[in-house]
């Protein structure tokens, strides 16, 4: 992709992975700047722009809302992150955030496997939550 190329806002939304909607959305709530028009009004895209709305779903993946994704958006390609601490903390607690959720679903993944290797619906305790699952008065009622 050359600098100097632009792009419809079609050819924009299939290249970023983004709906038409979304992309004049972002556009209307300043995620994105507004984009430059040709005569006719239609808007035009260069690649930068299609990298920050790549970016801009990378950083939903992390759970980020879109406002707390403004101050990234900012940043220029080659910014280094170390210059912005606040920024760089943000993404630091992101990421135990999300290992705090791969933890969480490994408990799940565990669950399933006890219950496909036991053939049985009825644990003990519950791995996923560490609670009791059912008391012994219930267990005795279910299989009565």
């Amino acid at each position: 992709m050359s600098q100097n190329e632009v792009f419809s806002i079609k050819e924009t939304s299939e290249q970023a992975g983004l709906s038409e909607d979304t992309i004049r959305y972002y556009e209307k709530i300043g995620l994105l700047p507004r984009a430059e028009r040709r005569a006719n009004r239609h808007r035009v895209y260069r690649p930068e722009d299609i990298h920050t709305m790549k970016l801009i779903t990378c950083l939903k993946k992390t759970g980020m809302s879109l406002e707390e994704m403004k101050p990234y958006l900012h940043m220029s390609l080659d910014s280094d992150l170390a210059d912005f601490p606040e920024e760089r903390e943000m993404l630091v607690n992101y990421r135990k955030k999300v290992e705090a959720q791969v933890v969480s679903l490994q408990q799940v993944i565990d669950f399933i496997d006890e219950k496909l290797h036991k053939r049985s619906m009825f644990p003990d305790e519950c791995p996923v939550t560490g609670e009791n699952q059912m008391s012994v008065f219930e267990k005795k009622n279910v299989f009565s």
